[in-house]
């Protein structure tokens, strides 16, 4: 059964402690690691997992947490409070942060 959690922070600080330590930001050439200063390409990660979470007092101020595990064995986790859609992402990106169900 798919896990579920009360808030974004919550989630956060649950999968951590599976082991998805990486903090992951969109940049125009897919994901970068600022603490390891590398960046991923689409092609390079696999969505685990994605939780969406809606804002309290405005359901359009939601955000989504990807759970990613790079081909390099790294785990970590990539917030998007704006959607994948708002900033200079990569067609790849956008493609590979689509939700599939």
């Amino acid at each position: 059964m798919e896990k579920s959690y009360e808030s974004l922070s919550v989630a956060i600080e649950a999968l951590k402690k599976e082991g998805y330590t990486e903090d992951y930001n969109l940049c125009d050439a897919g994901v970068e690691n600022k603490s390891r200063k590398k960046i991923h390409k689409a092609e390079e990660l696999e969505i685990v997992k994605h939780y969406r979470f809606e804002g309290m007092t405005n359901p359009d101020d939601s955000s989504v947490l990807y759970v990613i595990e790079t081909s390099e064995g790294d785990k970590g986790l990539l917030v998007d409070a704006y959607g994948a859609y708002s900033g200079n992402v990569s067609r790849e990106m956008i493609e590979k942060l689509k939700p599939k169900h």
